[in-house]
C-alpha cells in the first residue's frame, strides 16, 4: 500500500496515532478473527469449520436489526433453523469433534460477526479513504500480532528453519500477501456499500467450494451422515441468501410504488 501510495497511485494521509485508536476495535476483532478460526482448523476439519460459519450469519442479522434497524423477514428464520440445525447435527455425528474445537468454532463466529457489524460502524466514523483503513489495518496487525509471535517462539523457528528461506516460500507469500490485500480492500468496500447482512449472504456462497476443496486437500474423513448435515446446513445458507434478496426486492418495489 505504501509502495503504491508513493507512485502516487493511491492517496490517504500520513499515520496518525489518534485515528489508529479509532482503528484499532476493528483491528482488535481481526486479530481475534484470524487466532480462533486457526484454533478452529487446527481442532476440526475444513468442511466443518466451513459450515459451523453459517451461524456467524444469524448473529449478524440479529445485530443488524439492534443496531441499525433491519428486519428480518420469516423466510430468514426458517433458513437460520435449518442451517442451526444442520451444523448442530453434523458437530454432533463428527466423530473427531471435540469440545475445545467447538469453543473455538464459536469464538470464531461470534467474533467474524463483531467484526463484521463495528466495521460497518467504523467505515462510517473513522474519516479514511479505503486504502487508508487497509494501511491502518497492516501497521495494527503487525503491532498486535508480532508480539504473541515472538512469545510462541514462532520467530524463531521461522529465522532457524532453511525451508522457510527458499525462494518457493517467498514466492508464495507474496501472493498470499497481494490476495490479502485485495481481500481487505474488497471486504471493507463492500460492507461500506452494501451492509453487513449483505456481506454474510455473500459469504455464505463461498462455503460450497471451500468446504469440497478443503476434503479434497487436507484429505480429512468425513462420514455419510456427516456430509448429509453438512449439506443441509448448506441448503439453509442459500435459503438465507435466497429470502435476504427476495426481501431486498419487495422493499425495492414498496419504494418505487410511493
Amino acid at each position: 500500500v505504501e509502495f503504491c501510495k508513493r507512485l502516487k497511485w493511491v492517496e490517504y494521509p500520513a499515520f496518525s496515532m489518534r485515528t489508529a485508536r479509532l482503528w484499532a476495535p476493528v483491528n482488535i476483532l481481526f486479530c481475534l478473527m484470524l487466532v480462533t478460526g486457526m484454533g478452529s482448523l487446527q481442532h476440526n476439519s475444513v468442511p466443518m469449520v466451513t459450515i459451523f460459519k453459517n451461524i456467524t450469519n444469524m448473529v449478524v442479522t440479529i445485530g443488524d436489526y439492534f443496531m441499525f434497524g433491519n428486519k428480518a423477514g420469516s423466510l430468514v428464520f426458517l433458513a437460520f433453523a435449518i442451517m442451526l440445525s444442520g451444523a448442530v447435527a453434523s458437530v454432533m455425528s463428527e466423530e473427531s469433534a471435540t469440545w475445545v474445537g467447538i469453543l473455538f468454532m464459536v469464538a470464531n463466529c461470534m467474533i467474524t460477526a463483531s467484526y463484521i457489524l463495528y466495521m460497518k460502524v467504523a467505515t462510517k466514523t473513522v474519516k479514511l479513504s479505503k486504502f487508508g483503513m487497509v494501511f491502518y489495518n497492516n501497521i495494527l496487525c503487525t503491532l498486535f500480532l508480532l508480539p504473541i509471535a515472538i512469545f510462541r517462539g514462532e520467530v524463531t523457528t521461522f529465522l532457524q528453519t532453511a525451508d522457510l528461506h527458499s525462494t518457493d516460500y517467498l514466492s508464495k507469500n507474496i501472493f498470499a500477501g497481494f490476495i490479502g490485500f485485495f481481500l481487505n480492500f474488497a471486504s471493507l468496500n463492500f460492507v461500506a456499500a452494501a451492509g453487513p447482512t449483505t456481506y454474510a449472504i455473500v459469504g455464505s456462497v463461498n462455503k460450497v467450494p471451500v468446504a469440497i476443496l478443503g476434503y479434497l486437500l487436507f484429505d480429512d474423513v468425513i462420514n455419510l451422515q456427516t456430509w448429509f448435515f453438512i449439506t443441509l446446513s448448506m441448503c439453509g445458507g442459500f435459503l438465507y441468501s435466497y429470502a435476504k434478496i427476495r426481501a431486498s426486492r419487495l422493499r425495492h418495489r414498496a419504494i418505487s410504488s410511493k
